[in-house]
C-alpha cells in the first residue's frame, strides 16, 4: 500500500482553476483539495451546477481525485475573514447554506469528503452556547450529507472554538457517534496544538480518519511551513498513515504560498515521496 498525494487550490490562488488543477496533475499528484471560494468554483455565483459539471469533466481529464475544504476567507463576508461561522451570535444559517452547498458539490463531483470546523466562538458566548450552536448546526449539515451519501470531516482549528482532535471526538459523542462524521487531521495543528505528535495523533483517530492535510509546523505558532521549516517527522507521520490503513487523499496545505505555488507544490511532492520511500523502507527492515 501507498498514500495519494493531493495539493491545495488555496495554495494556488493565484491561478485559473483549470490552470492549477493542470499543474498539480502534471507535477504527478493524484488529487487536489478544493476549497469553495471566490476565485475557484464560487458557490455563490450563478449557475453553479454547471460549473461544477465543468470541474468534474477536468478532473476526469487531469485524473485527478478530489476533496472539497470550506476554509474560503471572505466568500460570506468581506470585512470579516471566515465569518460567519457555526458558532457566530448571527448569520449561522449562512455558513450552514455553505455547507449544504458544498456537499451538494462534493455530491456531483464524486469528492471523498467534505471538511469544515467550528469558527471562533465570540466574545461573552461561553461553552454552553458555543456547544449548542455548534451541535445544532452540524446536526442539520449531516443531514444533507446524509441524503447524499457524502462524508463529511470535521476539523479542529488552533484558536478556534473546537482546536483539538479531543475536541471533534467530543462533538462526535454529542451527536451520537453519526457515520458520516468523520475527522480532518491537519499535520501541522498537531505539533502546534496537540499534546503529542502527528504520528501518535494519527493512531489515536485511527478508523475515525476522514481526511488529512498536511503541511510543517513548529510548536504553538499556527504558521503553515514547507516540509523541513518546522517541527513535523514526515516518515513517521506517513508511516502512521499507512499502519492505520488510511486511503483518502493527503492533501498539502501551503494557503500563504500562493506566489510561488508551482516551485513549492514540485518541492512538496518532493518531500513526501522521500518521506514515503523511508517509511516503506522501515516497515520492511527486521
Amino acid at each position: 500500500m501507498t498514500l495519494r498525494f493531493g495539493y491545495g487550490t488555496n495554495g494556488f490562488a493565484g491561478h485559473r482553476l483549470d490552470d492549477a488543477l493542470g499543474v498539480i496533475a502534471d507535477l504527478g499528484y493524484d488529487g487536489v483539495a478544493l476549497t469553495l471560494d471566490h476565485p475557484h468554483l464560487d458557490p455563490f455565483a450563478p449557475d453553479l451546477a454547471a460549473r461544477t459539471d465543468d470541474v468534474r469533466r477536468r478532473l476526469a481529464a487531469y485524473g485527478l481525485a478530489v476533496v472539497i475544504e470550506t476554509g474560503a476567507r471572505y466568500v460570506m463576508d468581506p470585512w470579516r475573514k471566515h465569518e460567519p461561522t457555526l458558532v457566530s451570535d448571527v448569520g449561522r444559517e449562512r455558513r450552514i447554506d455553505y455547507l449544504h452547498r458544498a456537499i451538494r458539490v462534493a455530491a456531483d463531483l464524486g469528492a471523498e469528503a467534505v471538511s469544515f470546523w467550528s469558527g471562533t466562538l465570540p466574545e461573552g458566548a461561553g461553552a454552553l452556547q458555543g456547544w449548542h450552536r455548534l451541535t445544532s448546526g452540524v446536526e442539520q449539515v449531516l443531514a444533507e450529507a446524509e441524503r447524499r451519501d457524502v462524508r463529511c470531516a470535521f476539523e479542529p482549528e488552533p484558536g478556534m472554538f473546537v482546536d483539538t482532535l479531543d475536541g471533534v471526538l467530543d462533538l462526535r459523542r454529542r451527536l451520537g457517534e453519526p457515520e458520516h462524521l468523520t475527522v480532518t487531521v491537519d499535520v501541522g495543528h498537531c505539533v502546534c496544538n496537540e499534546p503529542a505528535p502527528p504520528q501518535d495523533r494519527i493512531r489515536d483517530v485511527g478508523p475515525l480518519l476522514g481526511n488529512v492535510q498536511i503541511d510543517d509546523m513548529r510548536p504553538g505558532v499556527h504558521e503553515h511551513l514547507e516540509f523541513g521549516d518546522g517541527d513535523v517527522d514526515l516518515p513517521a507521520t506517513l508511516r502512521a498513515l499507512l499502519a492505520v490503513g488510511y486511503q483518502g487523499l493527503v492533501s498539502v496545505e501551503l494557503p500563504r504560498h500562493s506566489h510561488a505555488a508551482p516551485a513549492v507544490a514540485a518541492r512538496s511532492l518532493d518531500a513526501l515521496r522521500t518521506a514515503q520511500a523511508a517509511a516503506l523502507a522501515a516497515e520492511v527492515t527486521p
